[in-house]
């Protein structure tokens, strides 16, 4: 088995490996070397979390259960402004002694080592979406700007490409629909010489 190189969660076991029954309770507060999470939010390097570590000997291996805290950081995803979520998650794992691949996690040189675990645990609570509050109203869709900083805000209607021509359409006294009276004048005046000359075209046979 190669060397067992200490991070720092990694925890020493000696004390209870082989011992079944035997419970042990650490207070860690760790300081993380690489950030965790790669969306929106994570728990960046450098920031510290708390783990509440109960390490139990078992027959087969060492149970380890922690709650973990700590504070998140990143960007509103709905208006993008900086934010800040606490992290509050827990964990089980089983640290085997065997090196059999059913098992996920072994014990190492009289150690074991939380930072999978621990990675694993805070990375999936951390929302895919963060947002500020729940009714984030987001950005203005045209301008970009904050919806909360536009005072009096109201929102456009943006209009499907495809109907933009039913614009342009004007509803007369009557209450039929027909286009506007420029293009309808135009219209009206291109089809009268055409009347005409039938009517001349008629007389003449």
């Amino acid at each position: 088995m190669p060397h067992f190189t200490k991070t720092p969660y990694t925890v020493a076991v000696h004390d209870l490996m082989h011992r079944p029954g035997e419970m042990r309770e650490h207070d860690l507060e760790t300081v993380v070397p690489e950030r965790l999470g790669e969306g929106p939010i994570s728990v960046p390097a450098g920031a510290t979390i708390d783990i509440d570590l109960r390490l139990e000997g078992l027959h087969d291996g060492i149970l380890a259960s922690a709650h973990v805290s700590g504070l998140a950081i990143g960007e509103c995803s709905r208006c993008l402004k900086p934010i800040e979520q606490s992290v509050e998650v827990d964990f089980a794992e089983l640290f085997a002694y065997s090196d059999d691949e059913a098992f996920d996690y072994k014990v190492q040189d009289d150690h074991v080592d939380l930072e999978p675990v621990v990675r694993d645990a805070v990375v999936l609570s951390l929302p895919f979406q963060p947002v500020c509050r729940p009714d984030c109203p987001g950005l203005d869709p045209v301008t970009g700007e904050r919806v909360e900083d536009i005072p009096d805000y109201q929102p456009r209607e943006n209009i499907d490409p495809r109907w933009s021509a039913l614009a342009t359409l004007t509803v007369d006294e009557s209450g039929e629909a027909g286009a506007d009276d420029a293009s309808g004048s135009a219209e009206s005046a291109s089809a009268e010489p055409a009347s005409h000359q039938t009517e001349d075209e008629a007389g003449a046979r």
